[in-house]
């Protein structure tokens, strides 16, 4: 199978192949060297594989306000 390199280093899958991958428009497919050559795999993201933070924050937890830090003074001791 041949893949051809546009002048702008584009290059387009046939459709078997993004189907064996199981990749859909929007998807991203990660790109590794091995030290065969190069491996393509589909870059998953399932959101269901992540909680959800709002159950770890205390009930009585003040919200965070960003325009209050923005314009609070800026201690030089906290940087690095």
């Amino acid at each position: 199978m041949y893949i051809k390199v546009t002048s702008k280093r584009q290059v387009t899958f046939p459709k078997r192949v993004l189907d064996a991958l199981g990749v859909s428009p929007g998807d991203q497919i990660e790109l590794n060297e091995t030290a065969d050559g190069f491996m393509l795999r589909p870059r998953r993201f399932r959101p269901e594989m992540f909680g959800t933070l709002a159950d770890m924050i205390p009930p009585d937890h003040e919200p965070f306000d960003i325009r209050k830090f923005r314009d609070g003074t800026y201690d030089s001791s906290l940087r690095d």
